[in-house]
């Protein structure tokens, strides 16, 4: 269920520094991604930085699940930053494997913002059952609301009882409406009645919820399809964002879910949620390396200050367990 906390969003770089912490930096457990790319990085002092170097990195960066395609990418990066030569300490080794992957991730880091027009803007959340996604239209509700931005919640997942209570909780704590209809009402028509009534209301942003429909199940594909047309009928260019909310503790699996999803209806932006759960943070680099579609938040919490702005050299850093670089330096 929603937080009890009141605070606006985390600020920087205590956002940072607590991802840093739950990545499992300085911690001895190996399944963290901190473990295994900043915390393995000692074997390379020292070493050229030759074939078969850079072959047992690729093969931490694979083990940290940051994928084929990525870690290859990272490693040719790497290859032409560092040339043939030795690396002077773990510090080194650490800034030309952060550099390498803030290069990856910089293009995805595109922050959401609401422009001054259409409204009601509409941002339809999309995700599996399990992924965080009612918690997150919770949380991004508080932060708009706190921008002075007027929002409404519609309980377009209308197959489970218990997201529709948990999206009512949060729009009671963050003082915002919700459109509900009962258990098994048509997803489509919850979200065409909010928009009219949000529309009616001046309402500035409406956040849709919708069922948490596996990636694999072709019909409640179809039935997402049929939420944005309905959507289209209102305002040919709805739903304006469509935001995909993923669990990096799944790993690989969220990179396929996240490709299918795009496949079916385009997707325009990326949350990517429990960052402190499992060490996965190294998923989000294979994302970033599949798919071209901005990566807006992340989350490391249940709270509404556990989700800020994605940040590439930040959290570059942070998987890598070393000091956040300023502006400058990136």
């Amino acid at each position: 269920m929603p937080s009890d906390s009141t605070s606006g969003t985390a600020s920087r770089p205590g956002f940072f520094a607590r991802l840093k912490d739950r990545l499992g930096v300085g911690k001895d457990s190996a399944k963290s991604t901190a473990s295994k790319l900043g915390g393995a990085l000692d074997w390379l002092v020292g070493r050229k930085l030759d074939e078969a170097m850079l072959e047992e990195l690729e093969t931490s960066l694979l083990a940290a699940d940051v994928g084929v395609d990525a870690a290859e990418d990272i490693i040719r990066r790497i290859r032409k930053k560092a040339g043939n030569r030795s690396v002077a300490s773990v510090e080194d080794a650490r800034a030309i494997l952060r550099e390498s992957i803030r290069e990856i991730l910089q293009p995805r880091a595109v922050p959401l913002v609401i422009p001054d027009s259409p409204r009601p803007f509409l941002i339809l959340m999309v995700g599996v059952n399990g992924s965080g996604k009612t918690t997150t239209i919770g949380k991004l509700a508080r932060r708009l609301r706190d921008q002075g931005l007027k929002v409404m919640l519609a309980a377009g997942d209308t197959y489970r009882a218990a997201a529709i209570e948990q999206l009512q909780v949060w729009g009671e704590r963050n003082g915002v409406p919700v459109i509900t209809q009962q258990t098994g009402a048509d997803p489509a028509a919850v979200i065409y009645d909010a928009f009219e009534a949000a529309r009616a209301r001046g309402i500035d942003v409406l956040l849709a919820d919708t069922a948490g429909r596996l990636q694999n199940k072709t019909h409640l594909m179809q039935e997402l399809q049929k939420v944005v047309r309905i959507a289209r009928r209102l305002d040919p260019t709805a739903p304006h964002e469509v935001m995909i909310v993923l669990d990096a503790s799944l790993g690989q699996n969220a990179v396929s879910q996240a490709l299918q999803f795009h496949a079916a209806i385009g997707l325009t932006g990326i949350t990517m949620t429990k960052l402190d759960a499992g060490g996965k943070g190294g998923v989000l680099v294979a994302l970033a390396e599949q798919l071209d579609v901005p990566v807006r938040f992340i989350g490391i919490g249940e709270q509404a200050a556990d989700m800020d702005v994605f940040d590439a050299g930040e959290f570059a850093a942070a998987l890598l367990g070393s000091a956040v670089q300023p502006p400058d330096a990136r």
